[in-house]
């Protein structure tokens, strides 16, 4: 069975060329090559004929295949249906700023969390991606646009933390200075709040941000849409919150969907401001992307806009989630469910 290059890191990839007879410095030629999207051996242009046979006698490389891309008109947003080698398909998304390129990346195929206001979520798990699997949206993605990413956002299908190992791997090969060497600093890891993987990511990835899918300020509305509350409730989830910071001193980012009449009044803000009170941390709203089977509405810009002043007028820093790829299937899980 032929061994994908993705699954390697430079390191191990190193031993495995220097396994089939040849010499070290090979690895870091055809490693280059394939994180710059060539995948076909021939086309490596810097490899002698021999090399060339000998690799396709041992490895492959598995990038997800586009299957469907759209493109918003408004702001140049991509949302990619990719497909991977067993057929299960996955989503990425490709997002302009003005500090640079973001991708939102899949870490596994579905999610077995069961947050109401997600279609990632709706059939469940399949099981989780790689780390070539992983990587490779990254890839696929710079091949298709022509353009180079420097930010990653690990919030797409799945719950990260339930990937762990995977996720591991992935956030060292993307930071590998030989690898697509994107700094810790410009990767973001966003987790419905599974407590012991918070511990171990602060020991881990100290420079990578995390991001906190919080999305109520009681226990009786967030297990009503997320039903992982039911095991980590918020105030055990805070003190997760509170130990992460002081081991990193990294501010962390809690994600809050506003729903309509579930979670958007002022009452809300204000509890929410008396949870978050004294810890370093930043709330970004998001405007709910509405997904059509959860029946869940998008809440008023009226009540959005004075959630969001509430929160700084509590000493809280907030922001509202720019709305990217409005006419196309942006929401996570949304274009994976049509297909």
């Amino acid at each position: 069975m032929l061994s994908n290059i993705l699954e390697y890191t430079l390191f191990e990839f190193e031993d495995e060329i220097m396994r089939i007879g040849e010499k070290k410095f090979r690895a870091k030629q055809i490693y280059g090559w394939v994180l710059k999207g060539v995948d076909n051996f021939g086309e490596m242009k810097n490899l002698p004929k021999g090399l060339v046979e000998k690799l396709n006698e041992h490895f492959t490389i598995e990038l997800p295949k586009a299957i469907e891309v759209q493109v918003a008109k408004l702001d140049g947003t991509r949302k990619y249906l990719l497909e991977l080698s067993d057929g299960n398909c996955i989503e990425a998304v490709f997002m302009k700023y003005k500090y640079g390129n973001t991708i939102c990346v899949s870490s596994q195929a579905g999610c077995k969390m069961g947050c109401k206001f997600c279609a990632s979520t709706l059939n469940g798990l399949t099981r989780n991606l790689t780390q070539g699997e992983i990587v490779g949206q990254i890839i696929a993605a710079e091949k298709e646009s022509g353009e180079k990413i420097n930010h990653v956002v690990v919030m797409g299908i799945g719950e990260p933390f339930d990937n762990y190992e995977n996720l591991y791997n992935f956030l060292t090969l993307v930071n590998d200075k030989d690898g697509l060497n994107i700094g810790m600093r410009n990767i973001t890891v966003s987790t419905c709040g599974i407590i012991p993987m918070i511990y171990k990511f602060a020991n881990d990835f100290p420079q990578v941000n995390l991001a906190i899918s919080l999305h109520a300020s009681s226990d009786a509305v967030r297990r009503e849409i997320m039903p992982i509350n039911d095991k980590y409730p918020i105030k055990e989830l805070l003190i997760a919150c509170e130990r992460y910071v002081n081991k990193t001193h990294r501010r962390i980012t809690f994600e809050y969907t506003l729903v309509d009449g579930k979670n958007d009044r002022i009452e809300d803000a204000k509890a929410l401001a008396k949870l978050l009170d004294g810890l370093l941390c930043h709330v970004n709203l998001i405007p709910l992307n509405p997904v059509l089977e959860t029946g869940l509405k998008k809440s008023r810009r009226d009540n959005t806009n004075a959630f969001l002043r509430e929160l700084e007028k509590r000493g809280i820093q907030t922001t509202v989630r720019r709305e990217l790829g409005n006419e196309i299937d942006a929401a996570c899980g949304q274009l994976r469910l049509k297909k």
